[in-house]
């Protein structure tokens, strides 16, 4: 589906033949405009196919302070590309600028670009610290994501509650830093 727009028509007639494949009433009141719904559902969580992160970074402000600059509990919810279910949770983005920064929303925005399309979480995590080190080039990115996958917490092993912690950095990132990072996102959960 990369650099294409969704078949809104192919959609709508594959989650006909679903339901007709899973011996469902299609007419029933319930389903008549299941079709419909689900491929608007997917055009919206898949919307993020085809964007580029560059259009939100990329609009920068000259700052020479030198600090550390985190943003944390950025909520998303995304489509794990093995199961087609659910994956939710948050991001926290901490980078150390070089002259510049970035506005607070598009750091959300750029998670939105790649959470919005079928995904696997550490493949998130790592394009959000790449594209933020290309387009900001800071001195370092983390980024630390933290989400509950329901192809694990509803089918297979059953294991609600369960949350999956993936890292990435980029540039120059150190420890102390890292430790910051972590305090700030433990305290944000009391």
């Amino acid at each position: 589906m990369a650099g294409q727009e969704m078949d809104r028509e192919k959609v709508i007639k594959a989650i006909e033949d679903l339901l007709d494949a899973l011996g469902e009433d299609r007419s029933r009141e319930g389903l008549k405009d299941t079709p419909r719904r689900v491929a608007d559902a997917y055009a919206e969580m898949l919307a993020g196919v085809g964007q580029d992160a560059t259009e939100h970074l990329s609009r920068t402000f000259e700052d020479t302070s030198g600090g550390m600059v985190v943003e944390s509990g950025i909520s998303f919810s995304s489509l794990c590309e093995h199961h087609m279910m659910p994956f939710f949770g948050t991001v926290c983005i901490a980078y150390i600028p070089d002259g510049k920064v970035v506005g607070l929303s598009k750091l959300a925005r750029c998670v939105d670009v790649f959470a919005k399309r079928l995904q696997i979480q550490e493949r998130m995590t790592r394009q959000i610290a790449d594209e933020i080190m290309r387009v900001l080039a800071p001195k370092g990115v983390m980024v630390v994501c933290e989400a509950e996958h329901t192809c694990m917490t509803c089918r297979g092993v059953k294991r609600p509650c369960t949350r999956t912690t993936t890292v990435a950095t980029a540039g120059s990132f150190p420890e102390e830093a890292r430790k910051e990072v972590f305090a700030r996102m433990t305290l944000a959960k009391q």
